[in-house]
């Protein structure tokens, strides 16, 4: 929003986007009804290793958040 401090922009952001990964969880969790849903330890598997990669790289963006600097 106009006037509004990088800090205050982040926040705003930020609890935004993570609102809406946790209600994404929230919902995949409905999955795990056995009544209403079938799926195997192969399928786990595969899930949690792409929200785990996931969760790394998006951790690993907050590391080397600035940029390298070319010196000659």
């Amino acid at each position: 929003m106009k006037g509004e401090t990088k800090e205050q922009r982040f926040i705003r952001v930020a609890e935004r986007r993570i609102r809406r990964v946790l209600d994404s969880f929230r919902s995949l969790s409905q999955c795990s009804n056995k009544r209403m849903y079938n799926w195997d330890e192969k399928q786990l598997s595969r899930i949690w290793d792409a929200i785990d990669h996931a969760y790394e790289t998006c951790q690993d963006s907050y590391k080397n958040v600035e940029p390298e600097e070319f010196i000659l």
